[in-house]
């Protein structure tokens, strides 16, 4: 089975080398815990290794995108340049023409540049498109559909529920993708301090770390220490 490194080295580590081709993971956190740079993290890391990459966003403009990924170091803009990175921005605006282009013209863009990754930041805001909880739950499956028939290795970025940190907004992304990682702000409880967590609540097809480590948003990105602990 080939493993597509995330670019996160501890987390590549607890992932025994990293997230399995074909996988549809979904990135769950609340603010300000680094679900955009996961993803960002997670494309570039393919870019590296000359694969063909896609960035979906209901949030950023690509100039938005490509500025806060260099503030990071990571030049997007030759990428663009040469086609292999490809940016596409949705519109929150207009809603079916974005549900449209997502179910019925990205199986021709995903041909089209010969797509192998693919981030979407945020499918919460792609879930709070729909109504009820049985559309949210038909369109999600059919987004699933397309990028498995195509074996694309996905992110897809989540904000948690208020009411449980483990679970998405909704409580459906999690039953449809074959991975869940999590990312967590803990408090210590002798110091008081905040700490980021990332934990790998499920990876289907191998063996993963089930404990929650430490991370830290560097100027570089996301860096998980592995080999920590995580003291509560």
């Amino acid at each position: 089975m080939e493993l597509l490194k995330t670019g996160i080295l501890g987390l590549d580590n607890m992932l025994g080398g990293g997230i399995p081709s074909g996988h549809i993971v979904t990135v769950l956190g609340p603010p300000g815990t680094g679900k955009s740079t996961f993803a960002l993290q997670f494309i570039y890391a393919g870019l590296q290794n000359s694969e063909n990459c896609m960035y979906m966003s209901l949030e950023e403009s690509e100039e938005n995108i490509i500025k806060t990924a260099s503030i990071l170091n990571w030049d997007m803009q030759q990428y663009i340049t040469n086609k292999k990175l490809t940016l596409v921005y949705l519109s929150k605006m207009d809603l079916k023409a974005t549900v449209d282009l997502i179910e019925n013209d990205l199986p021709k863009l995903f041909k089209l540049y010969k797509v192998k990754r693919l981030a979407i930041d945020s499918v919460t805001l792609y879930e709070m498109m729909h109504d009820s909880d049985s559309e949210r739950r038909n369109h999600l499956f059919n987004l699933a559909q397309i990028v498995k028939e195509m074996a694309i290795t996905t992110v897809m970025i989540s904000e948690v529920s208020r009411e449980n940190p483990y679970y998405s907004r909704y409580g459906l992304i999690e039953y449809i993708v074959d991975g869940v990682i999590i990312l967590k702000q803990v408090r210590q409880s002798d110091k008081g301090a905040v700490t980021t967590v990332i934990e790998v609540s499920k990876m289907r097809h191998i063996e993963h770390s089930k404990e929650a480590k430490p991370y830290n948003i560097t100027k570089n990105g996301i860096m998980v220490h592995s080999g920590s602990e995580v003291f509560l």
